[in-house]
């Protein structure tokens, strides 16, 4: 099963238009989400992470 951040709108739009306003929040929300942290513990453990 695909990790909610991976199929996540917002972040597919983030990386698409990175100097976008919506992309500048969710910059800062991955600053402090639970959910961010344990996809990217996750990601280095298959060893393909990726940086916010």
């Amino acid at each position: 099963m695909k990790s909610r951040c991976e199929r996540c709108w917002l972040r597919n739009y983030a990386e698409r238009r990175p100097n976008a306003l919506l992309s500048r929040i969710w910059r800062w929300h991955t600053g402090w989400c639970p959910g961010w942290k344990a996809y990217q513990k996750e990601l280095a453990e298959k060893g393909n992470a990726k940086t916010s």
